[in-house]
């Protein structure tokens, strides 16, 4: 035991996990024993013969579990992103354990009671109090013995379901992958890019995340195009069955719960609250989002000089905006490397914007070489926190961006954040790592989540950070990319890897007057996949689903969002954001995005019209928002920063639906 290092908070700066030490065979003790720890902490507070109060409750739950938390934050952050085929085992392995657990708790009666007996005039600790009554709550804590038994059955089940789904998708992303033998049907990549995924004679262009896959802009090719398009939407087939599962088996947990269907669930304790919610902000924008798409395809049809197809859009789209506005994205890729756009971008604007600096931490390792870490000062020199940033895709991690924390903050134990951002580029055999633009607002982008977790200044580990509702989650993020293309911070990073030269300020010109092209797509895309979500977690109890592809396209065509050039950004059989997690994740949540940005385009607004990248607009937006985490209302930290409730103008005008 005392040769675990999870039995035991790490010893190095600020706790980051000492991954040097850590091995695979130490998780499933740390797992077992964490758990087991736990327990008879909560037993202890359980049975506590002294009245229910804040401290002896509430926060001995917040105390409890601490070598289950190390363990399991580690543990998910390297199934995440370096996942060997011993690491799935133990995925498939503990996680159904660590859903008994948490029911185990959840629904433990006698915990409960002491919850509900408590009472503090403290508006911190009053705060913490009702979010762990609604947690019992819509964890089934009041269901009858029979209902809270089928409960924990129904939750160990979604777990099974979503670890599998996960796993298949990760799969599938090399297994589905387009290989060609012939570099020239590779034709309009750049050299570099394919170097980087030659193997054994052949070329392999794994599968990222989503539908349309960035090289479909590129290839020349239109045969190449159509392989590689339909080879993305058709990966992972044995995934339909487990989507109809998960989302059947959420209905009937949903109605376990007292609630019409999932949906209805997922969204009680969001900003948007009701499903009517949700559903009137989409309906506003799926009529002109539509219209606009089609203008789109017209544009690109004339372009090509035939009926296009799903898989020649990015291509054309590329060669609408040469022709219409003389832009070409490829000619930015020399003003981005990875290294200037991180140090010179992102963490200059950060500076510029809240007085914080980096240094990099050498001697502080990741789970993985390719993993760096920096620690975070802020404005009067003290210790903020660490950050560790791994940018490079590889079979073993999963696709898409994502942030997360090593260690949350919390003044309850002393602990400052310890968060990262994954990304995935493609890592060139030599030479530098080139970005598109895309690729320079994610990394923005993440790097908003990341200010979220290292700004937080809260007393409970349970409301730290980005602790807050799905739905107002991705707004602090959305918000950060608008550095990405502000004058100042732009002419800071964008420079020429070769040359040092400044990106041409006509080729800027070119990509802010292209930039609301093909945004009927855009939001078309993602549309189409918040309202598929919507459709499968709007299944009534006890509903089937014979036809899985049918109910896709069904679902699509009710909503009036289908349309046949622009496929969802998700597909079901590779919708990991609401299908790979159990109970959780997005799940009835996609929307999230799309409702986060009306509060993300007020926000953009307000710092444009103070003069945008100035410390005191910093201070206002990290005192009055980013500060807070969970803690608060967030719509009343919305409030607190923009002075008035949101408002979706702003947004129709960005994507110009308007």
């Amino acid at each position: 035991m005392a040769e675990n290092p999870f039995f035991a908070p790490s010893a190095l700066p600020y706790r980051l996990p000492d991954f040097a030490r850590i091995r695979e065979e130490h998780y499933l003790p740390a797992f077992e024993h964490g758990m087991a720890e736990q327990l008879r902490e909560v037993e202890a507070i359980t049975a506590n013969p002294e009245p229910a109060t804040f401290a002896n409750t509430v926060e001995a739950l917040e105390r409890s579990g601490q070598i289950l938390y190390r363990t399991t934050i580690v543990f998910s952050s390297v199934a995440a992103s370096d996942a060997t085929d011993r690491i799935r085992e133990i995925e498939t392995e503990i996680f159904p354990k660590l859903t008994k657990h948490d029911d185990a708790i959840r629904l433990n009666r006698a915990l409960y009671a002491r919850i509900k007996q408590v009472t503090t005039d403290d508006p911190q600790e009053a705060w913490l109090l009702e979010k762990y009554r609604v947690d019992f709550v819509r964890a089934g804590a009041d269901l009858s013995e029979p209902e809270q038994l089928r409960l924990r059955e129904l939750n160990e089940e979604l777990t099974r379901l979503a670890t599998s789904f996960s796993q298949n998708l990760l799969k599938a992303s090399t297994a589905s992958a387009l290989v060609v033998g012939d570099p020239a049907e590779l034709d309009g990549l750049s050299e570099s890019a394919i170097k980087a995924i030659e193997k054994d004679g052949e070329y392999v262009l794994p599968l990222l995340n989503f539908t349309n896959q960035p090289a479909l802009a590129e290839l020349t090719d239109r045969n190449t195009r159509r392989r590689l398009y339909e080879l993305s939407v058709n990966r992972a087939p044995e995934n339909f069955g487990l989507a109809v599962r998960l989302a059947t088996l959420r209905a009937e947990r949903a109605a376990l719960l007292g609630y019409s269907d999932h949906a209805a669930y997922s969204v009680a304790d969001q900003t948007a609250k009701t499903t009517e919610a949700v559903e009137e902000m989409l309906g506003k924008l799926v009529g002109p989002a539509v219209a606009n798409a089609r203008r789109e395809a017209e544009a690109l049809a004339q372009e090509a000089g035939f009926p296009i197809e799903p898989w020649d859009w990015s291509f054309y789209a590329e060669k609408v905006r040469k022709s219409r506005y003389d832009f070409d994205g490829a000619e930015l890729r020399p003003y981005f490397e990875l290294d200037r756009v991180l140090r010179d971008g992102v963490f200059h604007a950060a500076g510029e914007l809240y007085g914080i600096t980096f240094t990099e931490r050498d001697d502080l390792a990741g789970y993985h070489p390719d993993v760096r870490t920096f620690e975070v000062f802020d404005t009067d020199g003290s210790q903020l926190g660490l950050f560790l940033f791994d940018p490079y895709a590889r079979p073993t991690k999963r696709g898409g961006a994502w942030m997360n924390n090593l260690v949350d903050q919390s003044h309850l134990f002393g602990h400052l954040p310890v968060v990262m951002n994954n990304l995935n580029i493609t890592k060139p055999t030599q030479g530098p790592t080139l970005l598109t633009f895309d690729e320079v607002t994610t990394a923005f982008h993440e790097f908003g989540h990341a200010l979220h977790g290292l700004f937080s200044d809260v007393r409970f580990p349970r409301v730290s950070g980005t602790e807050v509702p799905r739905d107002f989650v991705e707004y602090p993020s959305q918000v950060n990319e608008m550095w990405a293309t502000w004058p100042s911070v732009l002419a800071n990073f964008a420079r020429h890897h070769e040359t040092g030269e400044p990106v041409p300020a006509e080729l800027l010109e070119k990509m802010k007057a292209a930039e609301r092209f093909n945004q009927g797509f855009a939001t078309v895309e993602y549309l189409a996949a918040a309202l598929l979500d919507w459709a499968w977690h709007k299944l009534a109890p006890g509903q089937t689903v014979e036809d899985p592809e049918a109910f896709e396209a069904h679902a699509l065509q009710s909503a009036g969002i289908a349309f046949e050039l622009v496929r969802p950004r998700y597909r079901t059989n590779y919708f990991a954001h609401i299908f790979s997690s159990g109970v959780g994740g997005y799940s009835a949540g996609y929307y999230s995005y799309i409702w986060s940005e009306v509060l993300d385009a007020e926000s953009v607004e307000w710092f444009k019209e103070n003069d945008g990248l100035r410390r005191e607009n910093g201070d206002h937006f990290r005192t009055a928002l980013l500060s807070v985490g969970g803690s608060m209302d967030v719509m009343d930290a919305f409030r607190a920063f923009r002075g008035h409730d949101p408002r979706i103008e702003p947004l129709l005008e960005r994507r110009g639906l308007r």
